[in-house]
């Protein structure tokens, strides 16, 4: 074997190893990324999945919302300067919906909730917007940029969410004609269970 040879053979196993060496490592990285990614997943709280903004604002006075009893009634001032309550509107069915500007889910899904309204409001629903932690110019300025017509109240110390258990944006409240709480939900809702539900409440 001549020098020449017997030098190239050392280096090319050398070469070939590193190149193992780099290849496996890569694989191991990209493994461990896939791992990690998937345990992240399925560690994540299921309202985190479906598009949900957790919130904690406590328990207020008087009992928790339940379907098939009177919703809690409230009394505030919406981001234009009128006063509303919810007994006010007895004889009308009512969607309480809670959101924030702040909650990725909640500006998704306010124009279906603004075009849910449009088609509906001739029948007398009601949409009461409550945004949580925000003040009245905050929700304003979204409102307007929104394009949003139904009332909206600035809850800046989540007093309604509180008294509603709101832990997690949107939530969405349906009462009757009676003012009877018929269907809670939290997360986005699509445009066809708004209508499903509305049409529940509207008969």
């Amino acid at each position: 074997m001549s020098p020449a040879t017997t030098a190239g053979q050392p280096k090319g196993l050398r070469q070939r190893v590193g190149q193992s060496r780099l290849g496996t490592l890569l694989v191991l990285a990209v493994t461990a990324a896939l791992v990690m990614g998937g345990a992240f997943l399925i560690a994540r709280p299921a309202a985190a999945k479906a598009g949900v903004s957790a919130v904690s604002v406590g328990a207020g006075d008087g009992p928790a919302p339940t379907i098939g009893k009177p919703a809690q009634d409230f009394t505030a001032t919406t981001v234009d300067g009128k006063k509303v309550s919810l007994s006010s509107y007895k004889g009308q069915a009512v969607w309480v919906t809670f959101g924030a500007s702040w909650c990725g889910a909640c500006q998704a899904e306010a124009p279906d909730v603004e075009a849910t309204y449009e088609k509906y409001k001739a029948q007398g629903v009601v949409v009461l917007a409550v945004s949580i932690q925000e003040d009245s110019a905050t929700v304003l300025d979204y409102g307007k940029r929104l394009g949003l017509t139904y009332p909206q109240i600035a809850d800046t110390n989540d007093t309604i969410a509180a008294a509603y258990r709101v832990n997690g944006i949107p939530a969405h409240f349906f009462i009757d004609k009676s003012g009877i709480l018929r269907s809670m939900k939290t997360g986005a809702l699509s445009p066809d269970q708004m209508d499903a539900t509305l049409k529940e409440i509207t008969q």
